[in-house]
Order: C-alpha cells, then sequence, then structure tokens
C-alpha cells in the first residue's frame, strides 16, 4: 500500500497522526481520505458531516483507517445578483486544486467524495481524474420539494413577479420560507442534480446512488455501500483513468440528453474529460443530442419536482430507456461493466424499493420517465449554435424555448453587464422581438456568472418570453428556462464578434440548423459579404476593456482560463 512505503519515507507522519487521535494499530491499516465539501454554506453541504460518519463507521469496521478533509463549497443561488457570482465558476477549479494538495500531501490508498452542488460535483470528479487514485464518488443527495410541489428554481420568477407588483411581499415571503425545505441539492434537473446524475453516468459513483432523497434512509445506506468500495478498491484498484474513457463520457453525454441536463455541463464535462486528456468537442455534444430522445418529465424542462427522480428508478432507468445507444462494456466503479450492474439491478428489489416511494405520491414511473419510443421531444435538450455572430460555439437549452423562437429574427439591444439588462426587462424598457445581448461576463470578462435573474425575469413576463431572445458570453444557472443562449464564443473580452453588436443590429436565431448569426444592421438586412465587411470595420474601432480583475484569484482565473466551449478551466500560467 503507498501510505506503508511513504510511511518509511516521512518518519514524522506517525508521530503527527498519533497526535491527531490515531491510534498505533490505526497506522498499519488501509489509509482512506474521505474528502467532502461539508460546511454550513448552503442546504447541499450542511447535511454531509452526517454522511462521512457512515462513511467513517464502514471503513473502521472493514479493517481501514478515514481521515477527513473538507473544501466547502459557496452557493450559486446565495451568490445571485451581485458580484459574489463571478467567483462561481473559478470555485470549481480552486477546489479541485485543494484536494489534488490533500492527497498529494498525505499519502492515501484511497477515497471516498462527497458532495451535492453546482461546482463542487464537478470539482470532485475533476480532482479525482487528475489524481488518479483509486476513489468512490457518493452524490449527497437532494432535498425535498415544498408545499404545493414549491422549488427554489421558482423564487426567480416570484422575485421578478414582486418587482413588477404582480404578489404582494407577504406571498414572495412564504415563497421563500418553504422553497428548501431540507438539506440537498435543489429539487429540480439544475447543475448540481445534472452533475450527480453525470458522475453515476460515468461510473464514478456507485449505480443508483445520484439524486437519493435526503430525507429518506437510503442516502445513508448508499454512503455505507461507498465505504466498502473503498475498502475494495485498496485490495483491487480500479483506477479513474480506467473508467472515464471516450465511450464513458459518451454515456454520460447520452444520459445528459434524455434527462435535459444543465447548459453548464457544457462546461463541466470538457473540463472533467481534459484532466484524463481527453478533448470533448462542442459537436459531440450537438450530435450525441440530436440522435437521444428527451424522456425525464422534471422541472425546469418538465412539471415534477426533482426528488421524484430517484423515486422513479433513477439514473438506470433513463440508462435502461436509452440502452441500445449506451456502451455497455464500459468499466466501472463496482469492478463490473455498465452492463452488468443494470442486469444487477433488474435481478434485485432497486426498482420495487424506489418505486414504493413513488406509489406514496400517487405516480407511477412513465408519469417521470417516458419511453424512448414516445418520448418528450424526439432530440435531447442541448443544441450547439455557430455563426457569424459565435464562431467558436454557443449552446442554448432549447427543450425550455418556445417554438416560436426556435426560428426568429430579432433587433439586438446591447448591454454591457446583467445589471444594467434586468433593469431594463423589469421597466418594460425591452419590447417584443428584441434579442437582449449581455457581453463581458464571459471566462475573461469576469469569471462568467450565470445571468438567472434576467433569463427569469424575460421567462415569467408573458409578453416577452415567446418573443426576446436573451444571447451572452456569459452562462445561465441550471434553473433556467426561456428564451437564453449562451457560451458565445469567442467571448466579448477577446473580441468576438458579440463586441461588435450594436442596437438594431438584426439577429437572425435558426436552432434546426443550428446557426447564430448578425444577418442586418438599423433595422436592414444586409448580405453575409456586407456584414463581413461592417464588422471588419468594427473590429479596427474596438477597444479590448481594461481587465476588471488584476488581482486576487479573479485576477489569476480571467488571466488564464479557457473558452466556454472548452471548459473554463484554468491553463498553468
Amino acid at each position: 500500500m503507498k501510505s506503508q512505503e511513504l510511511r518509511k519515507k516521512a518518519p514524522e507522519l506517525d508521530p503527527l497522526r498519533l497526535g491527531s487521535g490515531w491510534e498505533v494499530e490505526d497506522l498499519s491499516k488501509p489509509q482512506i481520505i474521505v474528502e467532502s465539501s461539508y460546511g454550513h454554506s448552503h442546504p447541499g453541504s450542511a447535511h454531509l458531516n452526517r454522511l462521512v460518519h457512515e462513511v467513517n463507521k464502514v471503513i473502521y469496521n472493514d479493517g481501514g483507517r478515514p481521515a477527513n478533509y473538507y473544501v466547502t463549497d459557496i452557493c450559486d443561488g446565495e451568490a445571485q445578483g451581485h458580484d459574489g457570482m463571478n467567483y462561481s465558476l473559478v470555485s470549481r477549479d480552486i477546489m479541485a486544486a485543494m484536494i489534488e494538495i490533500h492527497v498529494k500531501a498525505t499519502p492515501f490508498d484511497a477515497g471516498v467524495f462527497l458532495t451535492s452542488c453546482d461546482k463542487s460535483v464537478p470539482a470532485h470528479l475533476m480532482a479525482i481524474a487528475r489524481l488518479n487514485m483509486p476513489a468512490v464518488f457518493m452524490p449527497g443527495g437532494i432535498m425535498k420539494s415544498g408545499p404545493d410541489l414549491l422549488t427554489l428554481e421558482q423564487i426567480g420568477k416570484y422575485s421578478a413577479m414582486f418587482e413588477r407588483g404582480e404578489i404582494t411581499e407577504e406571498k414572495f415571503m412564504e415563497y421563500k420560507r418553504n422553497a428548501c425545505p431540507a438539506c440537498g441539492a435543489c429539487s429540480f434537473m439544475g447543475t448540481a442534480s445534472t452533475m450527480q446524475v453525470m458522475a453515476e453516468a460515468l461510473g464514478l459513483a456507485l449505480p443508483g446512488s445520484a439524486l437519493i432523497p435526503t430525507h429518506i434512509g437510503e442516502l445513508e445506506k448508499a454512503t455505507r455501500e461507498a465505504g466498502k468500495c473503498a475498502i475494495k478498491l485498496v485490495h483491487n484498484p480500479i483506477a479513474p483513468a480506467e473508467i472515464l474513457t471516450e465511450k464513458a463520457f459518451e454515456n454520460a453525454i447520452m444520459v445528459h440528453a434524455a434527462i435535459a441536463g444543465s447548459s453548464n455541463s457544457l462546461l463541466h464535462l470538457p473540463a472533467i474529460a481534459h484532466e484524463v486528456g481527453i478533448t470533448l468537442s462542442p459537436e459531440l455534444f450537438d450530435r450525441i443530442h440530436r440522435k437521444i430522445p428527451y424522456i425525464l418529465n422534471i422541472r425546469p424542462s418538465g412539471y415534477w419536482p426533482g426528488e421524484y427522480f430517484w423515486y422513479a428508478g433513477g439514473t438506470p432507468a433513463i440508462m435502461e430507456e436509452i440502452k441500445e445507444h449506451l456502451h455497455l462494456d464500459v468499466m466501472t466503479i463496482t469492478g463490473k461493466t455498465l452492463g452488468e450492474n443494470l442486469e444487477e439491478l433488474r435481478n434485485t428489489d432497486f426498482y420495487a424499493n424506489c418505486n414504493h416511494y413513488l406509489s406514496l405520491h400517487n405516480l407511477t414511473q412513465s408519469d417521470l420517465i417516458k419511453s424512448a419510443k414516445s418520448p418528450i421531444r424526439q432530440e435531447g435538450a442541448i443544441a450547439i449554435l455557430k455563426g457569424n455572430l459565435a464562431p467558436e460555439g454557443a449552446v442554448v437549452k432549447h427543450s425550455a424555448i418556445s417554438p416560436k423562437l426556435m426560428q426568429a429574427t430579432l433587433k439586438a439591444h446591447v448591454f454591457d453587464c446583467e445589471e444594467e439588462a434586468l433593469q431594463a426587462v423589469l421597466s418594460k424598457k425591452i419590447t417584443p422581438g428584441e434579442a437582449v445581448f449581455i457581453r463581458y461576463e464571459g471566462p475573461k470578462g469576469s469569471g462568467m456568472p450565470e445571468m438567472f435573474y434576467t433569463t427569469e425575469a424575460i421567462a415569467s413576463d408573458p409578453e416577452l418570453v415567446e418573443s426576446v431572445a436573451l444571447i451572452t458570453d456569459g452562462r445561465f444557472s441550471g434553473a433556467t428556462r426561456g428564451p437564453a443562449i449562451g457560451h458565445v464564443s469567442p467571448e466579448a473580452n477577446e473580441g468576438g464578434p458579440i463586441a461588435l453588436v450594436k442596437d438594431g443590429d438584426l439577429i437572425r436565431i435558426d436552432i434546426p440548423a443550428r446557426s447564430l448569426n448578425i444577418v442586418g444592421t438599423k433595422g436592414e438586412e444586409k448580405t453575409p459579404e456586407e456584414i463581413d465587411m461592417i464588422l471588419s470595420y468594427r473590429r479596427e474601432k474596438w477597444h479590448k476593456p481594461t481587465s476588471r480583475y488584476e488581482d486576487g484569484i479573479l485576477g489569476i482565473y480571467t488571466r488564464n482560463c479557457v473558452s466556454p466551449m472548452k471548459g473554463g478551466y484554468m491553463e498553468a500560467e
């Protein structure tokens, strides 16, 4: 075992561990790092120490010695509406780096990684891939929904309604009091939930472990199994690189299409793949989403809260529906192939147990997961758009867009920050038929914050939701619904065409054709050649803005991050 080899090289290791509460006999046991994002930062992490304790008990009982390490994550919801959101994406990379430091600085034989949310799940997966140490990922579960199926992503809508005077402050406060009734990831298929599912789809989490509701005992049961898995990995190691193959990532993208997963996954999956030397192109996402049907009736694209996902059979049930497309021969953390895992679940009471909870809500599996032969939509949720406005690509979650905006020509209304755009929407300065641009919000511009409040203000306005699109080099919340096109690349701060757009330009969106183009100026259409000349002239007049962040972590990040279409991760200085 690696830990025993390093004990000989570092004689201070034994006394330091004894001084930390270890017993002498612990020093020669398999040493397991139990890394979690536990902290009082938000509901997705506040409960994790109870899962850590479950893991510890199992590791002790099975002859190992656990060591608890923590890197608390921040909450995108708590960072909304102010500059704190600029720190969200970079926190993923910093968490991954801290976990790397924890493992590399001290000898461990295997690991259990516990977390729940938007940036912490991809951070843990990036670290597992980078370290290539035997490790199992344990998703931290999902919270139950509130009264009348209330879930947190609806708060943006109610906030906009309150600002417009459509609901009272008392009613708004009632919604806020009840939107998060328990710990866990927020109860919709946002980024947190999507990335838990991605961890399982990649094969790094145990079958059926993603998005178990935190208020039922099944989560603790699955956590104990993760602890047992870690001990097995000490004696029968499986390196993450054996699991994280190109086929595994293709499987994950297929599942992503079927569940209408968060658009932020197009930042996170490429960043994880990069850690094992694999490049995931935007075209791969688009190609897979074209062939895999969208079948999950969960918010924000569907109707039911995310709590019900596991009750309907979770990730394995999704995989069963699209099984003919999956690579069933890939290796997983169980030491078995994906096909063997699915067969094993069919031969146990897994689905009956899940569906028991679903029946308590008078629902059946088909209410949540549709047949691939009769899907909600024939294609997945994501499309990659390209054109003279986005030469490297842009991302749109078209499952949440009105059919009226699938092909549209709109007039540009340009803003250089989200705050101004949001105020314009709320004050009715945005009119039907406009494309609201928010730029200089890409990774190099400001750290790539979410544009959540502006999208919700548009989506909750019946006059705008089917007639206005939001286009940005920033990103969106996993809760985003409505007409939103993000990750426009190259970003404005790099001189991409989005920096050259002016009020009154005509913008043509054609999602079926996967195109996004500037087709006119001052309300008049021009030929492609004329547009090229106009953009060339504007580029000569454009001046790169002074960076908003010269120092601190955002200074480091904005200097060293790659394009959103590559994953937005940091490269070495």
